[in-house]
C-alpha cells in the first residue's frame, strides 16, 4: 500500500502539473504542427525560406575558398576596350569579333571559348546592303559596279566573317530565356540538349520559360553548341543557383556552363549527358543513363546529379546547381579584350585556358546580387560554376540530398515534441541552457555536413526551437504582467493606450502633474467639411469620419504620438510626453507627411463609394508648453496648453491661404532632422507681435530627388529677391517655376504680389511680412 500510494501521489502530481502547463504544451505543439506543414509543402511561410537563404549565405561566406582558379579566364569588354579607337562603341562590328575569335585560337591557343553575350541583330556597319541595293537599282546600268560589289562582298559581309571564325571551333554561344507576361523572342535557338522521351520516368520539374533572346541563324549554324545564361533569381533578388536545363515549349536547353563543360570533356552530343542518382554517376560504376528496365510502371526515378563523362554535377529536382562561389568579385583572372585585339597580351596568359567573354563596362555590365556581393558580374557566376563542375569529384559543387525534406520533417517532429513537453516543466535558466546547447549542436552538425559537401535544412529547426523557447518564456512572464495591469487600470483613463504599456514598465518614473516641457503639437482639420457633411446621409457621414479618423490616428500612433482629442473632424496630438522623445519634432513632421500620403489611398476609397473627395490641412508647432492632467473633478484629460499650442492651431488654419497641406513653425524646423523644407512666408498671426517664418515639409531628405532640390533652391532664390524688392528678377525665376508646376497656388500668390508691388511699390518700411488677424 505505501508503494502504491506513493505511485498514486506521484501520478496525481504529474497530472496536476500537466493540467497547469497544458496551454504551454499546446502552444509548443502548435508551433511544431505549423512548421511541419510548411516543410511538407501544405503551405508556404516566406519567412522560413528567407531565413534559410540567410543561413545558407552565412555558411557559404564562412567557408569561401578564396584565391583564384587559373584554369578559367574572363575576357572583359571593359572601359579600356570600349575606349580603343579600333573597336569603338558597343556593339562592335562582327568583323572585329571575327578577328578576336581568330586571334584567340590562332595566336593564344585557348582551349574553349564561351560567350556571355548575344548577337541577335545583323551587322550593317559595312554598308554592304546599301551597295547591293544600289547595284540592283540606281547604279545597275553603271558598267562593272555590280561586279565590284560582288567582289567586295566577302570582305564586307561581317556576319559571314564572324560565322566563319566560329565554325569548327570549340565555341559556345550564349543566349537567354525570360518569363515575361508578353513573351518576346529574337534570334534562333540552338538544338535542344535533351529529348523529352529521355525524361519520361524522371522525377524532375524543369523551370519553364516562355521567351528568349538568341543569336543570328548563321552564327548558330556555325557552332555545335549553345547554352543559356539565365540563373535562378530567388524571391529576395539573390542568385544562388543556375538551372542546368530550362524548358521551352516542351524542349530542354542546357546552361552555358554545362555546354562548355561538355566540350571540355570531349563529349560531342548533348544526349551523352547522363541523368541519374548520385551513386550511379561516380567514376568506375558503369550504369546507363536511362532508368532501370525493371522500374515499376508509374514510378519516377529520382534526380540527384547530372553526369558529364566521369563527372557528377549535383542538382536539385529542378536541375538547379548551387553556384560554388570562390569569393568576392575578382576570384578569376580578368583580361581586357583590348589587349587581345591589339595582341599585346602574353600568349601564355590564355594558352590552354577556359575563356569566357563578358563585360564589366559601365552601362553594359550584367550585375547580379549574390550571397558574396550585392554587386557581382554575371560572367563570373558562370566562371564559378564551370570551375566547380570540373572539381565536382572533390566536392566542388554542394548537393542537397534527395531525402533532405523527409529527414527535416522527422527531425522537426522529434525535436519539437521533446521541447514542447520539456520546457514547460523546467526553470527559465535550464530552458535557456538546453535551448542554447541544442541550437549550437544543430549548427555544428549542419556545418560539418556542409564541409562534407551536403546542404541540409537549418532554418526550420532553429526557428522551431527558438519559437517554443520564446513562447514558454513569454508565458512565464505573464504573471509579472498582472501587477502592471493595476497601473493600466489606474492611469489608462488619462494616458493614451499606446503609451500605457511603456509607462507600466517603470510606473514611478511618470507623473500626471502639470509641468513645462518642450514638445511638438499637431492640429489637422478637413477642408470644407461642412459642405461634405451636407452631401452625405447621417450613416454615410459617420462611416466617412470614422474611417478618416482611424487612418490618421493609426499613423500618429505608429510615429509615437499621443492622441489628445478629436474635435469633430479635427485631430489634436502631441509628441514628447508623457514618454520623453528627443526626436519629437522629427516624428511629428514624419507623421504629418504620412498622413497626407495616406490620404491619397483614403481618397481613392471614398471616391470609389461615391463620397466627396477629401483634403486636410495640418499645422505643427514646437516649443515650451504646459502638459499634464487637466480638467474638472467631473472629467480630466492629459493634454497640452500654451502659446505654442495656439500657434499650431493657427498654422493649420492658414494652410488653405497658401494651398499647402502642411505648415510648421521655424522652431519645428530647427528641432527636426532629415526633412526637406520649403520656406513659405514670414507672417504675423493673431496673438504674436513678432513675425514668424513658416515652412512646408516636402519630403524626407533621403527620398528627395535631384529635381526637387533644384526647384527648392530656385524657390528660395525667389524669396531672397522678393524680400530685396528685386521684382523683375524674382518674377523671372517664379515664371520658370510656374511653368514646371502651373497648379502650385504658392507660386500664383507670389506672382500676384510681385505684380501688385510693381504697380504700387510698398512703403519704405516694408518688411515682407504677411499679417493674419484671425485663424
Amino acid at each position: 500500500m505505501p508503494i502504491s500510494g506513493a505511485i498514486s501521489s506521484l501520478l496525481s502530481r504529474a497530472l496536476k502539473s500537466v493540467r497547469k502547463q497544458f496551454l504551454r504544451i499546446l502552444l509548443g505543439l502548435s508551433v511544431v504542427f505549423v512548421i511541419c506543414l510548411h516543410t511538407a509543402g501544405q503551405f508556404n511561410i516566406a519567412f522560413i525560406d528567407q531565413l534559410e537563404n540567410i543561413l545558407y549565405d552565412a555558411r557559404l561566406k564562412l567557408t569561401l575558398k578564396e584565391g583564384t582558379d587559373a584554369s578559367v579566364v574572363i575576357l572583359d569588354i571593359d572601359e579600356k576596350s570600349l575606349a580603343l579607337p579600333e573597336l569603338g562603341r558597343w556593339p562592335w562590328g562582327q568583323d572585329k569579333m571575327a578577328a578576336i575569335v581568330n586571334t584567340l585560337f590562332d595566336r593564344y591557343h585557348v582551349k574553349i571559348l564561351g560567350f556571355d553575350a548575344v548577337w541577335a541583330e545583323k551587322d550593317t556597319s559595312s554598308g554592304l546592303d546599301a551597295l547591293k541595293k544600289l547595284a540592283q537599282e540606281d547604279l545597275k546600268t553603271v558598267p562593272g559596279f555590280a561586279q565590284a560589289v560582288k567582289k567586295l562582298e566577302p570582305q564586307l559581309d561581317h556576319e559571314a566573317l564572324f560565322a566563319s571564325a566560329l565554325k569548327d571551333r570549340p565555341v559556345v554561344l550564349g543566349f537567354f530565356f525570360n518569363s515575361a507576361k508578353e513573351p518576346m523572342t529574337s534570334g534562333v535557338l540552338p538544338d535542344p540538349s535533351v529529348s523529352p522521351e529521355s525524361m519520361a520516368q524522371r522525377d524532375v520539374s524543369f523551370p519553364l520559360r516562355n521567351g528568349y533572346g538568341a543569336n543570328l541563324p548563321s552564327l548558330v549554324a556555325s557552332t555545335s553548341v549553345g547554352g543559356h545564361f539565365s540563373p535562378t533569381v530567388d524571391p529576395d533578388g539573390v542568385i544562388r543557383r543556375v538551372p542546368l536545363f530550362l524548358e521551352y515549349k516542351g524542349q530542354y536547353y542546357e546552361a552555358l556552363s554545362l555546354a562548355m563543360l561538355r566540350l571540355l570533356m570531349g563529349i560531342e552530343h548533348p544526349e551523352h549527358t547522363r541523368l541519374g542518382r548520385m551513386p550511379d554517376l561516380m567514376p568506375g560504376i558503369d550504369l546507363l543513363p536511362d532508368a532501370p528496365e525493371n522500374l515499376p510502371s508509374g514510378t519516377l526515378w529520382p534526380l540527384e546529379a547530372i553526369g558529364v563523362g566521369p563527372l557528377a554535377i549535383p542538382v536539385d529536382q529542378r536541375t538547379q546547381a548551387l553556384i560554388p562561389f570562390r569569393g568576392p568579385p575578382g576570384s578569376f583572372q580578368y583580361v581586357s579584350l583590348a589587349d587581345v585585339y591589339k595582341g599585346t597580351l602574353p600568349v601564355e596568359t590564355l594558352r590552354d585556358k577556359i575563356v569566357i567573354v563578358g563585360t564589366t563596362a559601365l552601362g553594359l555590365a550584367d550585375l547580379r546580387s549574390t550571397p558574396v556581393s550585392a554587386v557581382y558580374p554575371g560572367v563570373e557566376v558562370h566562371a564559378n560554376l564551370i570551375s566547380g563542375m570540373i572539381q565536382s569529384t572533390s566536392g566542388g559543387i554542394k548537393s542537397i540530398p534527395v531525402n533532405a525534406k523527409a529527414a527535416e520533417f522527422l527531425a522537426l517532429m522529434l525535436l519539437g515534441g521533446v521541447f514542447a513537453w520539456l520546457l514547460p516543466f523546467i526553470a527559465p535558466t535550464w530552458s535557456t541552457l538546453v535551448t542554447s546547447l541544442t541550437t549550437l549542436g544543430l549548427l555544428g552538425l549542419n556545418l560539418y555536413a556542409w564541409e562534407a559537401g551536403l546542404v541540409l535544412p537549418l532554418a526550420s529547426l532553429i526557428l522551431l526551437l527558438l519559437s517554443i523557447y520564446v513562447l514558454n518564456m513569454a508565458y512565464g512572464y505573464l504573471v509579472e504582467a498582472r501587477s502592471k495591469r493595476q497601473f493600466t487600470e489606474l492611469f489608462g483613463q488619462y494616458v493614451p493606450p499606446e503609451l500605457v504599456d511603456k509607462m507600466a514598465e517603470d510606473p514611478e518614473k511618470y507623473s500626471m502633474e502639470g509641468k513645462k516641457e518642450v514638445l511638438t503639437v499637431l492640429f489637422s482639420d478637413v477642408v470644407g467639411f461642412t459642405s461634405i457633411s451636407e452631401r452625405l446621409s447621417p450613416q454615410e457621414l459617420a462611416a466617412f469620419i470614422n474611417e478618416y479618423l482611424t487612418t490618421m490616428s493609426q499613423v500618429i500612433r505608429e510615429q509615437g504620438g499621443t492622441l489628445d482629442k478629436y474635435i469633430g473632424d479635427a485631430i489634436m496630438a502631441f509628441w514628447g510626453a508623457p514618454v520623453p522623445d528627443p526626436g519629437h519634432a522629427t516624428n511629428a513632421v514624419v507623421a504629418a507627411l504620412r498622413m497626407q500620403s495616406g490620404l491619397n489611398l483614403l481618397r481613392q476609397s471614398f471616391e470609389a463609394r461615391g463620397w466627396p473627395s477629401i483634403a486636410i490641412g495640418i499645422g505643427l508647432s514646437s516649443g515650451e508648453m504646459t502638459v499634464g492632467d487637466m480638467g474638472s473633478k467631473v472629467r480630466k484629460a492629459y493634454t497640452v496648453m500654451g502659446d505654442t499650442v495656439n500657434l499650431g492651431s493657427r498654422l493649420e488654419g492658414i494652410t488653405r491661404q497658401y494651398g499647402v497641406g502642411i505648415l510648421v513653425s521655424e522652431e519645428t524646423v530647427m528641432l527636426s532632422e532629415g526633412v526637406l523644407y520649403r520656406e513659405i512666408d514670414a507672417v504675423r498671426v493673431k496673438g504674436k507681435d513678432n513675425p514668424i517664418k513658416i515652412y512646408e515639409p516636402l519630403v524626407l531628405e533621403a527620398e528627395a530627388t535631384q529635381q526637387t532640390r533644384l526647384d527648392l533652391e530656385m524657390w528660395h532664390s525667389v524669396l531672397r529677391l522678393y524680400r530685396a524688392q528685386q521684382w523683375v528678377e524674382a518674377l523671372a525665376l517664379l515664371n520658370e517655376l510656374r511653368s514646371q508646376a502651373p497648379t502650385d497656388k504658392l507660386y500664383q500668390i507670389y506672382s500676384e504680389r510681385i505684380t501688385e508691388y510693381q504697380l504700387d511699390p510698398p512703403a519704405a518700411d516694408w518688411d515682407g511680412v504677411k499679417k493674419f488677424d484671425s485663424k
